[in-house]
């Protein structure tokens, strides 16, 4: 059967399975003979879906309704599985209440998912993806630290500085609600005797199967695609966790199954394989893109990345990246062509 593996997982839940990272993990685990159960807030929106209907010829998939807010939803998609995928966190990047938009249901929907995971009898694994956000952010001066595992955000920090755009009420937001979130989750795990891990990945970019471009993709094309809010947000990110760092959706998804099928993997584990910095970055990408209308002059913004976060735990568990920033970016370019997204 090819979806066994060290601890036998046949079957997996991926909860929101809608996302740019958690439709490929869905279509991946259907590839190795996994049978998939994954929920969606309405599976009765055909324009939101059909990327997971596509993926119904690729093996044995289900789809149930399931709202992180709704306790109960979740039982019936969890039941009869192995493992649970935790993917789907609330993000609206228009909120003027983080606090309610996503703090607190990014809380509540964790909770949710394990309570029904406690429930059942089968569950043998829980896989929560957090984010290099729940790691990076910190008061830290200086250059070249590196952020591990053992590193967690700074909410404090986060909370009693409220810069006043747009940008930064909503990225404050979130690393809050996924550094929280993280932590209950690992509170409520221990406390039920759930075999809780988490993968942090960093900015996560590569072709997608969702119908619309992800916003992280779209982020991390935008010193291509000329998009000067988003080339300001990706600036905003440095400024804030202190560097660009960067992974392929793939790899990601693939240390998701991975840490799930390995007996010995416990704990947090972050997933990155690119540290940059916005000027560093522009100069790649104009290199590499020569006829690409990138940007390379930034005044005096940081040349230089304050910190990197490392995947060295990962690596000794014994994962292989299979790409680097070449191949993230050539992927990323060739989609955004096929899609009618760039003209050159």
């Amino acid at each position: 059967m090819a979806g066994s593996s060290e601890i036998g997982l046949k079957s997996a839940c991926v909860i929101g399975g809608t996302g740019f990272m958690a439709s490929l993990l869905v279509k991946l685990l259907l590839e190795k003979g996994y049978t998939v159960n994954t929920t969606v807030r309405d599976p009765g929106n055909h324009n939101k879906i059909s990327h997971l209907l596509a993926l119904h010829s690729s093996g044995n998939l289900r789809i149930f309704q399931a709202d992180l807010t709704d306790e109960t939803s979740f039982d019936a998609p969890i039941a009869d599985c192995d493992a649970v995928f935790h993917v789907a966190t609330p993000i609206n990047f228009a909120s003027q209440d983080p606090e309610n938009d996503m703090i607190k249901p990014a809380i509540q929907g964790v909770v949710n998912v394990l309570k029904a995971c406690a429930k059942s009898n089968r569950v043998k694994r829980v896989v929560l993806t957090s984010s290099a956000a729940a790691v990076t952010i910190n008061q830290l001066s200086g250059t070249d630290l590196v952020m591990d595992e053992s590193n967690w955000t700074d909410v404090g920090f986060l909370t009693s500085t409220k810069p006043p755009t747009w940008f930064f009420t909503t990225i404050q937001g979130y690393p809050v609600s996924k550094t929280l979130a993280e932590k209950e989750a690992w509170k409520f795990a221990e406390e039920n005797n759930i075999k809780l891990i988490t993968v942090i990945p960093s900015l996560m970019a590569g072709p997608y199967l969702t119908p619309e471009t992800p916003s992280s993709v779209a982020l991390a094309m935008s010193l291509i695609t000329g998009n000067e809010f988003l080339i300001s947000n990706l600036k905003g990110m440095q400024m804030l966790s202190g560097s660009i760092s960067m992974t392929h959706v793939e790899d990601v998804c693939r240390a998701h199954i991975f840490v799930a099928e390995k007996e010995s993997a416990f704990g947090r584990y972050i997933c990155s394989t690119v540290n940059t910095s916005v000027p560093e970055l522009a100069n790649f990408l104009k290199k590499r893109y020569p006829t690409s209308c990138v940007p390379t002059d930034f005044g005096d913004f940081p040349s230089k990345a304050k910190l990197i976060i490392s995947s060295e735990k990962l690596i000794k568990e014994g994962f292989n990246f299979k790409y680097g920033i070449e191949e993230i970016y050539d992927q990323c370019v060739a989609c955004f062509k096929e899609k009618g997204l760039l003209k050159n």
